[in-house]
């Protein structure tokens, strides 16, 4: 457990000695919310807590592919990386502290989504939809982490923040993330449901209101989660095989 706390302290403090780095996990979701929620939907509760759900699920997916895919892919570029792998201690510790280190910086990128919600919308959750919230935020997160890990392994660093952009506003926006549920354009609401942020959106939308999620999106988060696994382990072996071959 001790190594697990060494990799996190580390890499956490790694992160936040780049001021821009904590700052950009941050913007997009902080921004959206005051310059598309608080003026559009926050008068309404219904609509505001919809769209807040939907900047969370915004946020979460931006932190995990870029703090596991820019991340990953800018570690395996230093020196320091190839020796930590020959360590006694496994890659367990170190991968268990990339994952907690990205949980700390995905707080962080909540935590002004919350606030702005709170204090300049109508948004509303009862306790009970707050905590069952994120608990579908953590399930949220795991096909964007699969996804992270695939870029980050199967890519080096300057491709892997062009591949990040790439993915993450398209699938933001197709997936209907900007707009409250039924309230996109025809050919969004057509394609949302195969992208993976939609079965997430749906489950935070399902947690915290009146929603009742689509099992098309749920079955495509699950396969999105699944395929990108099992595309992320078969890239972290084929990393490991040219490392040491």
């Amino acid at each position: 457990m001790s190594l697990v706390v060494t990799h996190v302290k580390y890499q956490f403090l790694e992160t936040i000695r780049i001021p821009i780095a904590v700052i950009g996990n941050t913007f997009f979701p902080s921004a959206s919310m005051l310059f598309f929620v608080v003026p559009f939907a926050g008068g309404d509760p219904v609509a505001a807590t919809f769209a807040t759900g939907s900047m969370m699920t915004f946020a979460v997916m931006g932190t995990c592919l870029f703090s596991y895919g820019v991340g990953v892919a800018e570690d395996r570029a230093q020196p320091w990386d190839p020796y930590l792998r020959t360590l006694p201690a496994g890659a367990g510790p170190r991968f268990a502290g990339r994952l907690l280190n990205g949980l700390a910086f995905l707080a962080l990128a909540l935590l002004p989504v919350v606030l702005i919600a709170a204090l300049l919308t109508e948004a509303t959750v009862t306790p009970l939809g707050a905590l069952l919230g994120l608990g579908a935020l953590a399930v949220a997160a795991v096909p964007f982490t699969m996804l992270g890990l695939l870029i980050g392994y199967a890519l080096p660093s300057k491709a892997a923040i062009a591949v990040a952009q790439v993915v993450f506003l398209p699938m933001a926006f197709g997936s209907g993330l900007l707009t409250g549920p039924g309230r996109a354009p025809g050919f969004i609401e057509a394609i949302a449901p195969y992208l993976p942020a939609r079965g997430a959106v749906e489950l935070v939308w399902a947690a915290t209101g009146d929603f009742t999620p689509h099992a098309l999106a749920l079955v495509m988060m699950a396969v999105w989660t699944v395929v990108a696994g099992g595309l992320a382990a078969w890239a972290y072996r084929r990393d490991e095989g040219r490392r040491f071959s």
